[in-house]
């Protein structure tokens, strides 16, 4: 009885040792409780959001590039990009290893990347992915992986306009051509969001928002309509004739829009590849060259504004060459002899127009080609046009002003040119280049040359290209042009008999111009390599499809008196 006695006065002494010990965890708790609830209260709330809550950017819709009748040439369209946060990911998940199916890439890549991310909580995984695969990595609802909305640009033209309008970058800014000219037009601001997240990362509360502001809408003056055939028709030429590459542009005389602009080879902007980036220059403006006889239209202005000729006058340019200090200028194809006046550009004659050049002072010559606007930009805007060069000739270099009369040592682009042509169309108005539409009407633009003077111009160039050997006729139409044919450069310094860029450049119609188009094509390789043969018959296709787009009439009369209908050659 004793000890059952003593027994039971040890018992309340136990749990009298239990119940202070629950009292003091008990006390300690709520200390804890109390410190984290008053005194570290800021602390906890800040690193809670911390974890909780994001801040997400919202990606701003990049302007939508249009031709000038209203037809998109560049839209951005939405698409996902799949990023993780590294500190929420779990790498024994095994949903892992389908997510990293589903964006083709090994699952121990993907492992790495939460590794070495592990101080970050923003990595991305794949950029701009197939809605259909987003679908089916949100479905997964793996912790740590999340998709943002962005956007992609998309060229419905294609190749056909890639290297005017350029490209952007996978974060949507221009990185060539016309997007980058115009990327703080085009881009906008992009917007932030502040939102709750629960533990897989989803979003369950909007808390802030900054309003996206969209970019601005881009109307270029292109026709798409007639860029197509441009390109069509340059393609064909270059194909045809196993040429190296080739160049077109089309500009309206009477505002200076550029409404075609193409170059073969090009590139497809949809797929971004690096063997492609050699064609993502627009060469119709950064590429500077000699162009040959197609010069002589701007040797024979200045001609005939410095000097007083009889249009009736003959040349003789017997025996087919001329010897200057310095060198001997020689016919190509013409074989030489009493030439008329009216004829020296319609047969190309190099005597013929190195005797009329040589009555003008070298910086006549000079002073003309620089007013046509050579060896300097057009100012079209456009990012790495090319300035070219006129070389500057001293008194006694007879041999240098007659070469530079037919088109060597001035290097010049195919936009400079085809400006150059429309000064001639447009009276001696020389007007602004511009990718821009601008209103309907005649664009102001500055006198560089005599009315008088640009007209008989245009009277020589249009018996020079609607002859009967003239490749550049249009059915329906009178047209004026000149061809060029200039040998290239080979790597000894010398010029090489076996390489060519053949050019022509011209206007349509003939009595009242309203398009001035250049062609250039470098390196014909398959037997034809002058002007005429290579060149000529693109301008013909372009300029018949030009007047008829813009419903031109018809200038020509056939034996009845019955106007002749406009149809491509």
């Amino acid at each position: 009885m004793k000890a059952k006695a003593k027994l039971q006065t040890k018992i309340p002494g136990r749990y009298l040792v239990l119940l202070t010990a629950f009292v003091c965890m008990f006390g300690m708790v709520a200390a804890r409780l109390g410190y984290l609830h008053v005194v570290k209260h800021d602390f906890l709330r800040t690193q809670g959001e911390a974890r909780t809550r994001r801040e997400v950017k919202i990606a701003a819709y990049r302007g939508i590039i249009k031709d000038r009748n209203g037809e998109s040439l560049a839209i951005s369209t939405p698409v996902d990009s799949v990023w993780i946060n590294p500190q929420e990911v779990d790498l024994k998940d095994p949903k892992l290893k389908q997510v990293a199916k589903l964006l083709d890439l090994h699952v121990h890549t993907m492992r790495d990347k939460v590794r070495k991310g592990a101080h970050k909580e923003f990595v991305y995984l794949r950029r701009h992915i197939d809605p259909k695969v987003s679908k089916k990595i949100q479905a997964l609802q793996v912790a740590g992986i999340h998709l943002l909305p962005e956007y992609k640009r998309y060229y419905p033209t294609g190749e056909v306009t890639a290297p005017v309008l350029g490209t952007t970058n996978v974060d949507d800014r221009g990185l060539e051509g016309l997007e980058l000219a115009y990327n703080t037009w085009l881009q906008g601001k992009p917007g932030k969001k502040i939102v709750e997240r629960d533990r897989l990362g989803r979003e369950v509360e909007l808390l802030d928002s900054n309003e996206v502001q969209p970019g601005k809408d881009l109307v270029l003056s292109l026709d798409s309509r007639l860029q197509f055939l441009a390109y069509k028709a340059l393609r064909a030429a270059v194909t045809e004739h196993n040429a190296i590459s080739g160049s077109a542009v089309v500009l309206d005389v009477k505002t200076g829009e550029v409404l075609a602009m193409v170059n073969d080879p090009s590139f497809n902007p949809n797929r971004r590849e690096r063997d492609q980036h050699a064609h993502y220059r627009n060469a119709a403006v950064t590429d500077a060259f000699e162009p040959g006889s197609v010069l002589k239209t701007f040797s024979m202005a200045g001609v005939l504004e410095r000097t007083k000729i009889n249009p009736n006058m003959v040349i003789d340019t017997s025996p087919g060459y001329i010897k200057l200090a310095g060198g001997v200028v020689r016919e190509d194809h013409y074989k030489g002899g009493t030439l008329e006046f009216a004829s020296i550009l319609k047969e190309s004659s190099n005597v013929g127009i190195t005797k009329l050049v040589l009555n003008l002072k070298p910086q006549d010559l000079v002073d003309t080609y620089t007013r046509m606007g050579f060896g300097e930009i057009t100012g079209s805007g456009f990012p790495g046009e090319s300035a070219g060069y006129v070389t500057i000739p001293r008194q006694n270099q007879s041999f240098v002003m007659a070469t530079m009369s037919f088109g060597y040592g001035v290097s010049v682009t195919p936009l400079q040119l085809a400006q150059a042509y429309a000064i001639i169309g447009a009276g001696g108005i020389k007007r602004p280049v511009s990718f821009l539409k601008l209103d309907d009407g005649a664009v102001d633009g500055i006198r560089v040359l005599k009315p008088n003077v640009a007209r008989q111009v245009l009277d020589l160039l249009s018996i020079a290209a609607d002859h009967d050997r003239s490749n550049a006729r249009v059915s329906g139409y009178r047209v004026a042009g000149k061809t060029g044919t200039a040998r290239k450069l080979g790597k000894d310094g010398l010029y090489d008999k076996s390489r060519h860029r053949a050019m022509f450049g011209g206007l349509a119609p003939a009595i009242n111009p309203r398009v001035a188009i250049v062609v250039a094509i470098d390196e014909p390789r398959s037997g034809a390599c002058y002007g005429n043969q290579v060149a000529a018959p693109v301008f013909s296709r372009i300029a018949s499809g030009a007047l008829r787009l813009f419903k031109v009439a018809p200038d020509l009369l056939d034996t009845h008196g019955v106007h002749v209908a406009s149809s491509s050659n």
